[in-house]
């Protein structure tokens, strides 16, 4: 499912995960780390690869299209057990 977003929007994202998601999501994935990072906007394609992440430039650091949001979706679910245990 193709998502669109800003930039700035998907940064916000990754900021708000605790430590250690980006290896969580790689681990429940069965994905490298540095390709998790490559989705939230890094740039290591030595050793992590492509996540079909398109930026197109314009306010808010431009437009992010997500081909794919199974990344995400680990992201939110994270976000969403912080919240739970935040809540208690």
């Amino acid at each position: 499912m193709e998502i669109k977003m800003t930039f700035n929007e998907l940064r916000k994202i990754k900021d708000s995960l605790p430590n250690g998601s980006m290896r969580r999501i790689a681990e429940a994935l069965n994905l490298d780390e540095e390709t998790v990072r490559n989705y939230f906007g890094g740039t290591n394609f030595d050793k992590g690869q492509s996540t079909g992440i398109h930026i197109e430039q314009g306010p808010d650091g431009g437009i992010v299209i997500l081909e794919d949001d199974t990344i995400l979706k680990e992201a939110y679910k994270i976000l969403e057990e912080e919240k739970q245990k935040t809540s208690k």
